[in-house]
């Protein structure tokens, strides 16, 4: 059996990037009291936030998307460690290139945080009556607030690219999204009228 200490521990030990656990504790208590059943992840990474948001609750089915192929391989391998497979569904693929054709009451986007907005547009098509699209990191390590400081033309150019997505939910004719100031910055969008 798996453990998720031993998850964090191997994320930190490799330098890969894992939901804030207020975060995910967020999330969790989304899933429970909104009756989440079906989770559309953008972004598996080794496998931990599908993995806790199956654990929720044993009717849950995520269906998750990681491009990279070792950490595409080490999600398979924790998946298998905790006996999951038969609640998540890992596709090797672009996020960008993959087609979905399910209907999702959760749709977490956590990937390539330059594609936001693509991905925000790509997969809002399956996102379920009254479900939402929940996003990480918008704060991105509190470097939003102030990206004319940043040294790096690279990680200004990509904490800009997150200000921009940020701008694209606030002015969305369609959804109404809520900011929360948890973990590393989430937020909940939906469409109008759900």
């Amino acid at each position: 059996m798996g453990s998720i200490i031993e998850l964090e521990k191997y994320a930190e030990e490799n330098n890969i990037p894992i939901i804030q656990k207020e975060g995910i504790k967020f999330i969790e208590e989304y899933i429970t009291n909104n009756n989440v059943q079906d989770i559309l992840e953008i972004g598996s990474a080794i496998g931990y936030s599908a993995i806790k948001m199956a654990l929720v609750n044993k009717n849950i089915k995520v269906t998750t998307i990681e491009r990279d192929e070792k950490r595409y391989n080490e999600a398979i391998k924790n998946i298998e460690k905790f006996n999951m497979h038969s609640q998540i569904n890992i596709i090797k693929g672009d996020a960008l290139e993959t087609n979905i054709e399910g209907y999702y009451d959760l749709i977490f986007i956590d990937a390539a945080k330059a594609q936001y907005i693509k991905f925000f547009e790509k997969y809002k098509k399956n996102l379920k009556s009254k479900g939402v699209i929940i996003t990480d990191n918008l704060n991105f390590h509190g470097l939003t607030k102030d990206p004319e400081s940043i040294k790096s033309k690279n990680l200004k150019a990509l904490v800009k690219k997150i200000n921009r997505y940020h701008d694209f939910l606030i002015n969305n004719e369609e959804f109404i999204t809520n900011y929360y100031n948890i973990g590393d910055g989430i937020t909940v969008s939906r469409r109008k009228g759900d």
